[in-house]
C-alpha cells in the first residue's frame, strides 16, 4: 500500500518536471526566437527601442522664391503669425478678462469683438486660436497686437506664400496655398519640382529624462531649400502694365482684357497680364483662372494683315501703288466688305492698308498670292502651332482652310483663331529682320543653397519667314498706318518716336454659332505695334474684348489708353532713343522742373531746347502754372503748357490735338469741356484766338484717322445742339 502510494507520488513528481521542463524549454525557445527575430506580435522590438530612446527634429526647408530680371521679389515665403490665446486658469500669464481682451484685438483684427469673446470665453479648454482671420498675420500686424499687451495672447510662427506686389503678373506666378502645401497655377505649379523644399531631420538618443545621452551619435539630415526662379519680367514695365490696365477695366468694364510686353530682339517678356486679374494672397476670389495671352484664341481682326502684306512683298506680289475697288469683293456666293460698307471708291494698296481695307487683303490673298502661299506663311509665322513659351496651359492657333474663302478671311483676320503669344512671336520677324525669336519667361533658375545656376533660357530663332529686305518694307508700311492722314492708328501716336504697328477690330461669334455679336463695342479692339519703327526694340500687343464704350466712342480710345503709357514708359525706362544714331545713349526724357515764377520768355527758350513744344497761354510775362507738372519724367517733343500771370488768354488753335493734350488744357485752365466725336481735334468753338473771358466752355469735334470727315456745316449744326441741349459734358 505505501509502496502503491510512493510510485504514485513519484509519478506526479515526473510529470510535474516534466511539465516544469516543457515551460521552461517553451520560453526558453521563446527567448531565442526573440533575440534572434528581435520581434514581438508583429512589432519590431528595435524599432520601439529607438522610437522610445530616440528624439527626433524636423528641420524645415524653404520654398524658393521667384524674382524680376533684377531680383525684384514677386513671390517669397515669410513668416506668418497665428494669434494663440492662453485660458486655463492654472497659468498665470492667461486671458483675465476676456471681454476687454476681445474689445482690444477687434481694433487691430478685421474681427468683430462678439466673435472674439466667443472664443476667449470657451471653458475647459486650456489654449484656443480665433479664427482663420486671426491666422497668417504680418509681422507687422503681430507687433500691433503685441503692442497691446494683453494678458494670455501670444502668437505662433507659420512658413507662409506671400505675393508682396499684390494684383502683379498674377496669372503668370500663380499661387500656392498659404502653408505651400499645394501649388494651384501658373509658374508656381508649372515650376513646383525647382521651387518646393524638402525638409531634413536631426535625430538623437535620449534618456528617460529626455535628456541627450552623452557621447551619442547624431544623425543630420540637412534640409534642401527651393531653388529661385528669375524672370525675363521688369517690375517697372509690369507695373505700368498693371495700372493702366487697372484705368481702363474701371472706366470702361470690359469683358476681358490681354496685354504683353515683348523685347523685338530677344523674345523677352517684359509684361503680360489680363483682366479678369486677381490678388494671389486673396486667392479665394479668384473669378478667372485663364491666361488669356496664351491659353485663349480669337479672331485677330486686322492685326493679322500686317503678316499677309509680309508675305505678298516676301513674294513680290505687292504693288502699293496699284489701285482697286474698295467696298466689296465677290467670292462665289460671299462678298467680303470693308468696314466702311461703301467703300473709298478706288484707291491704292497702300491706302487700303492704311484704312484698313478687307477687301484689299481677299484681292492680295486669292488674286496675288493664291490660297496655298496664304497657308503657307500662316504656317511660316508659327500660327500652326504653339510657340514653347515657358508658360503653362498653351494652346495652338486654328486655322480655317476648308474653303477657298477662307484663304481671303485668314488674310484680314477672320474665321482664323490665333493666341495673342502666337501674334506677338510672328511680330518679332518684321521687327527683327525677318528672324522670328521665340518669346519666353523664365531667364534662370538658381541654387538657393551654392548659388549655383541649374538652368539658364536664351535668345532662340525659331524661323526665317521673310528677309531682311521684307521685314523693312514692311516696317515702313506699318509706320504709315500711324502716320498717315487716312491710318486707322493714328490715335496709338507717341510724340517723340516713331511708332509702326496695326489695329485690330475682331468680330466675336456668338455661343450657339449663328453668327457673329452686333451692336456698338461688341468686338474685340486690339492694337500690335513697335518702337522705334526704324529699328524696333520694343512690341507691345494689348486687346481689349467688349469695352462699354458710348456710341461716340472708338474701340480703340481704351486699347491706346494701355498701349501708348507702356510703350512710352517702356522706351523711356530703358533708354531707347529713336532719334539718335546706334550707340549713342541719350535719354530721350527730362523730368520736368517748377517753372512757377520765372520769366514765360526764359522759359519758353528752355523747353524749345529740350525739345518740348511750348504752348503759352496768356500774354503776361510770368510763369502762373504749368502742365505737365513738376517732377514728372516726360518725353521731349511733347507739348507743354504754360499758362502766364495774365487774366487776358486766349484759347490755341487745337487741330490735330488728342484727347490727351485737350484734358490738359481743361486741367490747366479750369474750364468745361464739351467732347464731340472722338480721334483728334477736326474743330473747336470759341473758334482759335476766342478771348477766354467771353466763353466758359470750349467744345471739340473729333474725328477718326481715315474716316471721311463731318462737313463743316454739320458740325456746326451739331455744335448748336450741343449747346442747346448740353448732349456731352466730360470734366476730367
Amino acid at each position: 500500500m505505501e509502496h502503491n502510494k510512493r510510485k504514485i507520488i513519484i509519478k506526479r513528481g515526473l510529470i510535474i518536471l516534466t511539465l516544469f521542463l516543457l515551460v521552461t524549454l517553451m520560453l526558453f525557445s521563446r527567448f531565442v526566437y526573440i533575440q534572434a527575430a528581435k520581434e514581438v506580435q508583429g512589432h519590431n522590438l528595435e524599432e520601439l527601442l529607438e522610437r522610445r530612446w530616440t528624439q527626433s527634429i524636423v528641420l524645415e526647408g524653404q520654398r524658393g522664391s521667384i524674382l524680376d530680371r533684377n531680383g525684384d521679389v514677386l513671390a517669397e515665403e515669410i513668416t506668418s503669425y497665428t494669434v494663440v490665446a492662453l485660458l486655463d486658469e492654472r497659468y498665470d500669464n492667461r486671458v483675465e478678462d476676456p471681454e476687454r481682451t476681445a474689445q482690444q484685438l477687434s481694433t487691430v483684427l478685421d474681427i468683430d469683438s462678439s466673435s472674439l469673446y466667443q472664443y476667449l470665453s470657451q471653458e475647459g479648454r486650456v489654449q484656443v486660436e480665433l479664427g482663420p482671420r486671426a491666422k497668417n498675420l504680418s509681422y507687422e500686424k503681430m507687433k500691433e497686437i503685441e503692442e497691446l499687451e494683453l494678458p494670455g495672447i501670444g502668437f505662433r510662427e507659420d512658413p507662409r506664400r506671400f505675393y508682396p506686389k499684390q494684383t502683379f503678373a498674377s496669372h503668370v506666378l500663380g499661387y500656392t496655398e498659404r502653408d505651400m502645401s499645394v501649388a494651384r497655377m501658373g509658374l508656381e505649379n508649372s515650376l513646383n519640382e525647382y521651387l518646393q523644399e524638402e525638409n531634413g531631420r536631426i535625430t538623437y538618443q535620449r534618456d528617460g529624462l529626455n535628456r541627450r545621452l552623452p557621447n551619442a551619435n547624431e544623425m543630420i539630415d540637412p534640409p534642401k531649400n527651393g531653388d529661385n526662379v528669375f524672370l525675363t519680367i521688369d517690375t517697372k514695365i509690369q507695373m505700368a502694365l498693371e495700372q493702366t490696365m487697372n484705368q481702363v477695366d474701371e472706366e470702361y468694364e470690359p469683358e476681358r482684357m490681354m496685354a504683353i510686353v515683348v523685347n523685338a530682339k530677344t523674345g523677352e517678356i517684359l509684361g503680360m497680364s489680363n483682366r479678369p486679374s486677381f490678388n494671389p494672397n486673396q486667392y479665394e476670389t479668384i473669378e478667372n483662372y485663364t491666361n488669356f495671352n496664351v491659353a485663349s484664341r480669337f479672331e485677330p481682326g486686322s492685326t493679322m494683315k500686317m503678316f499677309t502684306l509680309a508675305a505678298a512683298i516676301e513674294e513680290g506680289v505687292y504693288d502699293g501703288d496699284k489701285l482697286f475697288q474698295s467696298g466689296s469683293y465677290q467670292i462665289g456666293p460671299d462678298t467680303i466688305r470693308d468696314h466702311n460698307r461703301g467703300g473709298w471708291g478706288r484707291i491704292s494698296f497702300d491706302e487700303g492698308f492704311q484704312r484698313s481695307s478687307n477687301v484689299a487683303f481677299s484681292i492680295l490673298a486669292l488674286e496675288n498670292l493664291g490660297s496655298e502661299r496664304v497657308f503657307e506663311y500662316m504656317d511660316a509665322f508659327g500660327f500652326s502651332s504653339p510657340t514653347g513659351v515657358d508658360l503653362p496651359n498653351e494652346i495652338s492657333g486654328s486655322i480655317a482652310n476648308r474653303y477657298r474663302i477662307d484663304a481671303a478671311t485668314t488674310a484680314f483676320g477672320q474665321a482664323t483663331a490665333v493666341t495673342p503669344i502666337q501674334q506677338i512671336q510672328a511680330a518679332t520677324a518684321i521687327a527683327n529682320n525677318g528672324e522670328m525669336m521665340r518669346p519666353y519667361i523664365i531667364d534662370r533658375i538658381v541654387s538657393s543653397d551654392d548659388g549655383s545656376v541649374i538652368e539658364e533660357s536664351s535668345p532662340e530663332i525659331v524661323g526665317n519667314p521673310i528677309s531682311e529686305q521684307t521685314s523693312k518694307k514692311v516696317l515702313e508700311k506699318l509706320e504709315s498706318v500711324i502716320t498717315s492722314e487716312v491710318g486707322t492708328g493714328r490715335q496709338y501716336a507717341i510724340d517723340g518716336y516713331r511708332v509702326a504697328g496695326k489695329t485690330g477690330t475682331a468680330q466675336i461669334l456668338k455661343e450657339d454659332g449663328s453668327g457673329y455679336l452686333d451692336g456698338h463695342g461688341n468686338s474685340v479692339f486690339s492694337f500690335l505695334g513697335m518702337a522705334p519703327a526704324e529699328d524696333p526694340e520694343i512690341i507691345v500687343y494689348v486687346a481689349v474684348d467688349r469695352p462699354k464704350i458710348d456710341e461716340y466712342e472708338s474701340g480703340s480710345i481704351p486699347v491706346s489708353m494701355i498701349f501708348k503709357p507702356v510703350m512710352q514708359q517702356s522706351l523711356q525706362y530703358l533708354n531707347i532713343s529713336p532719334t539718335e544714331a546706334e550707340g549713342n545713349d541719350r535719354d530721350d526724357s527730362a523730368e520736368i522742373k517748377d517753372y512757377r515764377g520765372e520769366s514765360v520768355t526764359s522759359v519758353a527758350e528752355e523747353l524749345n531746347s529740350l525739345g518740348f513744344k511750348a504752348v503759352i497761354l496768356g500774354d503776361g510775362s510770368t510763369v502762373e502754372s504749368q502742365y505737365p507738372f513738376p517732377l514728372e519724367k516726360v518725353m521731349t517733343g511733347e507739348k507743354f503748357f504754360i499758362k502766364t500771370d495774365s487774366e487776358n488768354i486766349h484759347l490755341p488753335n487745337m487741330s490735330g490735338w488728342s484727347l490727351r493734350n485737350v484734358y490738359a488744357l481743361q486741367k490747366l485752365l479750369d474750364i468745361e469741356v464739351t467732347i464731340q466725336g472722338n480721334g483728334f481735334v477736326h474743330s473747336q468753338n470759341p473758334d482759335p484766338g476766342t478771348n477766354l473771358s467771353s466763353s466758359e466752355r470750349l467744345i471739340v469735334h473729333l474725328v477718326l484717322p481715315g474716316e471721311e470727315h463731318t462737313d463743316s456745316d454739320d458740325i456746326v449744326e451739331e455744335t448748336e445742339e450741343i449747346l442747346e441741349e448740353e448732349e456731352i459734358f466730360i470734366q476730367d
